[in-house]
């Protein structure tokens, strides 16, 4: 029987692989989400398969070669390399404490569900999501399971950045002059960053349907006039530290230490860009307490708030027949 390591391996090696395909079909000048040598990759996500399943590294690596694997032309071969992805990904969720394995819901909250509102977009504009959350109530698995549910690409702080960082690789590579630094030159180095995430999320929202995660989104779109739906996912502080402590393993005061650390971050972060309370209702356009759905009910909540339904079955179907 394989022990742990070797089934790690293997799943370590498709995903090297399927990086491989999907960067060779789709031509990208951003180049391979996994670059540098297939021992040192594999390697590493072994370390990420075994380790922290759970985390954010993995899941933004997957979603980079998700994101790149819809942008190829051919149908055919788009089909069968998300099929392919389709199958690591379920690999990935049968792990122990992989995405989504440690739910948000609370069933007596669950019985309170409220009734649902409609909330449509016009067909001309694109499907943009922006999704706040407070730390361990599930919103990141939220997010990247209505990312899949929907077909759309999803990005999140790791995704966007080495975007960014590819990019400028490519102008550098070409001899051209980086006019994302010529552009924020003087600027310290985290106001900078802010900007040129800023300008990416802007030129992804009006060229695509997508959901990303935190960095300020919604008020950053809702600045340039760019039509999206804001979403902010939190559960009671004493659900979201159980939660935790399933999740990382902690003792309480640990896990406690850990949520209040992290929501105090985003707050931090939210106001000093935005001047608005981070949390505060009357800033999003839906506040939902992920512990009365969990994982599964709220994606189902979110796809039938925005009316979405049938771009999700046009998108299943169009995989299905490409």
């Amino acid at each position: 029987m394989e022990n742990e390591r070797e089934l790690c391996e293997k799943l370590a090696s498709r995903i090297y692989e399927l990086d491989a395909k999907v960067y060779k079909a789709s031509g990208s000048v951003l180049g391979r989400t996994l670059s540098g040598s297939q021992e040192h990759n594999i390697e590493n996500l072994v370390i990420l398969i075994m380790s922290n399943p759970q985390g954010h590294l993995l899941r933004s690596q997957m979603a980079l070669i998700g994101n790149m694997a819809r942008s190829i032309r051919d149908k055919k071969v788009r089909h069968d390399l998300l099929v392919e992805y389709n199958e690591i990904l379920e690999q990935i969720t049968k792990l122990p404490k992989s995405f989504g394995s440690i739910d948000i819901v609370d069933k007596d909250l669950a019985e309170l569900n409220s009734s649902l509102l409609n909330h449509k977009f016009r067909e001309k504009d694109h499907l943009v999501i922006c999704i706040s959350r407070s730390h361990g109530s599930a919103g990141t698995d939220i997010g990247f399971a209505l990312s899949e549910s929907l077909r759309i690409n999803y990005y999140d702080e790791d995704v966007l950045n080495q975007i960014l960082t590819r990019r400028e690789t490519a102008k550098s590579g070409a001899g051209k002059k980086v006019s994302d630094f010529s552009k924020y030159h003087g600027l310290p180095k985290k106001d900078a960053l802010f900007f040129r995430q800023s300008d990416l999320i802007c030129e992804l929202a009006q060229k695509e349907d997508m959901i990303v995660m935190g960095r300020c989104a919604d008020v950053i779109l809702t600045g340039r006039h760019i039509p999206h739906i804001s979403i902010y996912i939190t559960a009671p502080m004493g659900v979201r530290v159980r939660r935790m402590m399933e999740l990382k393993n902690l003792d309480l005061k640990q896990a406690l230490n850990m949520v209040r650390k992290m929501d105090h971050r985003h707050q931090e972060y939210y106001h000093a860009y935005t001047g608005r309370r981070w949390g505060e209702a009357i800033n999003y356009d839906l506040c939902i307490n992920s512990a009365c759905y969990g994982i599964e009910e709220s994606v189902e909540l979110i796809e039938r708030l925005i009316n979405r339904q049938a771009k999700t079955n046009h998108h299943k179907k169009e995989t299905n027949e490409n």
